[in-house]
């Protein structure tokens, strides 16, 4: 079996080959005048070459629009800026900058050490501090890569000193990330939500339950894997202690009740709830703790503003690609295809899950939401799939993407903040694929899991 680095050679080899071939099909789609599909062999040339997905959505885009000649190539510009013109996508830089807050202001720790106080008595007890954490921080961030850059740093630290081995500290860390986006607020919900013109309340609201679910599921591979290798606990359960840490976190803890009690109970709609969010961390971590000095407070807004014109370029980019297929009607020849399973629900489901977990290996989870949801609602809404449990179904499918090669964005942090290789970092998270599968699962063929909170609340 050839070793890593042979690997890499041969990959570094093929990638230049495969660009070569992708764009002689390019140019044998343009000149036989099959424009719909040079679009995609352009988007994967781009993609393949190393071009930044934002603008290679964007240039494929235009590509296709100078070839076809049916519009002005000033559409482009108009359909991009339509597209990041939504009020809930005001929302995005405030979560971000919400969640670097927390991880900057000192709040992180805070929620570890009252976690491992919770928790730590049982077996294995910093695997599960590790999704308790992840659960309580989910609740202020609504992005996986804001949990595994943050608490991540802690998590495997203190994982790694007690004798864990490390791929399992790694692995436990990303898989427990993804709960980050399932428990509001999240992110690519308010991506889904503004492309899919469903509440942004009603999705935070039933992505609740599915992050509780992952969450348990999750603990339940930490058992069974401390059982097999002999993990035990990391701390004495002690009333005082728990009571220490409860007081140092509770103001820390607070965050995600404000967020969600907020929107849930009306007082908040979602982007108002981010600036909240966004003002209390400010006074936690620089009037409360007094850790947030105005140097670390340039630095996280200039993150926070890097990682918004990230965000808003690839949407942008997404809309005007999205705006084609519509255009030619794509969604429809889509729904056609797959007319024989439309009495099927199921069936229908399995298919989408499939399409969504192979995509989300090879593509940003936005650009994934901003491009799939004008083709594959349609589908869903025909078989007769609420809108509300597709956008939960749609971004955990993704969420498991980010833990997946050759993306892998949760395990290219992790790799750096930890020190430990990409390799280890992918071995160590394939036995959480299982439970994540899992929820998945149940969450796809049990709508009410989804859909009885908001029910319960907005119906």
């Amino acid at each position: 079996m050839p070793n890593i680095l042979s690997m890499r050679r041969s990959g570094a080899m093929v990638a230049p080959l495969i660009a070569a071939v992708a764009i002689l099909g390019c140019i044998a789609l343009a000149v036989t005048q099959h424009y719909l599909l040079f679009l995609f062999a352009a988007l994967f040339t781009l993609l393949v070459m190393g071009v930044p997905i934002a603008i290679s959505l964007a240039g494929s885009c235009l590509l296709y629009i100078l070839l076809t000649g049916r519009v002005p190539d000033v559409v482009v510009v108009h359909r991009m800026i339509n597209g990041i013109d939504s009020f809930p996508l005001l929302a995005i830089p405030f979560f971000i900058l919400a969640g670097n807050l927390m991880n900057n202001g000192g709040i992180t720790s805070r929620i570890f050490d009252f976690a491992k106080a919770l928790m730590g008595w049982m077996r294995g007890g910093l695997g599960h501090v590790n999704v308790g954490a992840s659960i309580v921080f989910s609740g202020m961030s609504g992005a996986a890569v804001a949990d595994a850059g943050g608490l991540g740093t802690i998590e495997i630290k203190a994982m790694k000193d007690a004798g864990y081995d490390e791929e399992f500290s790694v692995g436990i860390t990303a898989a427990s990330s993804t709960i980050g986006p399932i428990i509001p607020p999240s992110l690519p919900m308010v991506i889904y939500g503004v492309m899919a013109s469903v509440s942004v309340g009603q999705l935070f609201v039933a992505g609740l339950v599915p992050g509780l679910l992952m969450g348990l599921v999750l603990m339940a591979m930490i058992t069974i894997i401390s059982r097999r290798r002999g993990y035990t606990r990391d701390a004495v359960f002690s009333l005082p202690v728990l009571g220490y840490t409860f007081k140092r976190a509770f103001l820390s803890l607070l965050t995600p009740v404000i967020i969600v009690g907020g929107i849930m109970s009306g007082a908040f709609t979602p982007t108002e709830a981010a600036i909240a969010a966004v003002v209390y961390a400010l006074v936690l971590g620089g009037v409360v703790y007094r850790s947030l000095t105005w140097r670390r407070l340039l630095k996280v807004s200039m993150e926070t503003i890097e990682t918004t014109a990230v965000i808003l370029l690839i949407v942008a980019g997404a809309s005007i690609f999205a705006w084609i297929l519509t255009s030619n009607q794509v969604t429809q020849h889509v729904v056609t295809l797959l007319g024989p399973f439309a009495d099927n629900p199921i069936a229908t489901l399995i298919i989408i899950n499939l399409v969504l977990i192979v995509v989300g290996c090879f593509m940003e989870t936005i650009a994934a939401i901003t491009i799939l949801v004008p083709v594959l609602l349609p589908v869903a809404v025909t078989a007769g799939v609420d809108p509300v449990h597709f956008g939960v179904i749609m971004v955990l499918n993704l969420m498991i993407g980010l833990l997946t090669p050759p993306v892998g964005m949760v395990l290219y942090v992790l790799s750096r903040v930890s020190g430990i290789s990409f390799e280890k970092c992918m071995r160590g998270t394939l036995p959480f694929l299982v439970p994540l599968v899992i929820a998945l699962l149940l969450v796809t063929f049990i709508p009410a899991i989804s859909l009885w909170l908001p029910t319960l609340l907005y119906r």
